[in-house]
Formats: C-alpha cells, sequence, structure tokens
C-alpha cells in the first residue's frame, strides 16, 4: 500500500467512525458535528485520490467546519440542549481525539518529507485540517463534560480556533 492508498483508508475510516459517532449520539447538535466531520473526511479523501492520480496538481477545498461548528454550539445553548452523554460516549469522543492527532501528525510527517512543494504543501493544509478537528473534538469533550455547559459555550475562546 502506498503513501496516497494509506491516506486514502484513514480518511475513509475516519468517515465511518463519525458516521457510526453521529448514528449513536442522542445530542442533535453534536451528531450535526459527526455528520460535518465525517464529509469533511470525504473532502480529504477525494483530494489524497486527485493528488495520487495527477501527481500534485490537487486543490484542497477551504471548509466553514469551525464556523458551523460554533454555530451549532450557540444554537445548542440557546434551545437549552439537554447535553448528558453516558460515559461510553465520551470515551469515543476521546478516541476521536487521538484519531485526529494521529491524523494530524502523520500529515506533518509526510509534508517533511515530501520531495515536490506542491505535494509538502497539500499535506500541509491536510494536516491543519486534521488540527482543526482535533480541535473540534477537544472542545466537544470539554462541553459535554461540563456540569454546566451554557456557561461553557459563554467563556469558550473561539476565536483561537480560526488560527487553524
Amino acid at each position: 500500500m502506498n503513501i496516497y492508498e494509506y491516506a486514502m483508508q484513514m480518511e475513509q475510516d475516519g468517515e465511518r467512525f463519525y458516521l457510526l459517532l453521529a448514528g449513536n449520539c442522542q445530542v442533535e447538535g453534536i451528531a450535526t458535528i459527526f455528520t460535518m466531520l465525517a464529509n469533511e473526511e470525504v473532502k480529504h479523501y477525494n483530494t489524497i485520490a486527485h493528488l495520487q492520480k495527477y501527481a500534485g496538481n490537487s486543490p484542497l477545498v477551504k471548509t466553514t467546519v469551525l464556523e458551523n461548528v460554533k454555530n451549532i454550539f450557540i444554537r445548542m445553548k440557546e434551545e437549552k440542549a439537554d447535553v448528558r452523554i453516558d460515559s461510553s460516549e465520551l470515551e469515543s469522543y476521546r478516541k476521536a481525539m487521538v484519531i485526529e492527532e494521529m491524523s494530524w501528525k502523520f500529515y506533518l510527517d509526510k509534508a517533511a518529507n515530501a520531495d515536490e512543494e506542491n505535494v509538502k504543501q497539500i499535506f500541509l493544509r491536510l494536516a491543519g485540517e486534521e488540527e482543526k478537528h482535533l480541535r473540534i473534538m477537544e472542545n466537544i469533550v470539554e462541553f459535554v463534560a461540563r456540569p454546566e455547559p451554557g456557561n461553557w459555550l459563554e467563556n469558550a475562546e473561539w476565536h483561537h480556533l480560526d488560527e487553524y
């Protein structure tokens, strides 16, 4: 399996995992976020497939996932959504954090070892996308683990996510 096939498999696995989380999640807003993350993984898959086919001439579509996630959290606060989850769900969310961190580091490593500048830049952008996903998952874990998530949302520093 070459690097592109490995990365595409990793993205497919991520999509399946987020769809599983979405299907098992009882909190509508968080399930929506997981579906959005699954769709992002599909975009990454397509970028890598294009990169493999056209040897580095692949565009990476800019996403608005962070803005959309912030809006979902705001809507959940306004609706006073019940965000209680069981411990097994929280463990799955933490697993997603680990997976996103591994993906982020994987793409950073591939960028550092890329021979072509355009391939390096695509891997760096993919690393940045995976880091955004990691930050989203960190925020979800913090959100559902807090006894008063509404207070967390008011104090959340969303502007730092725009740096990624």
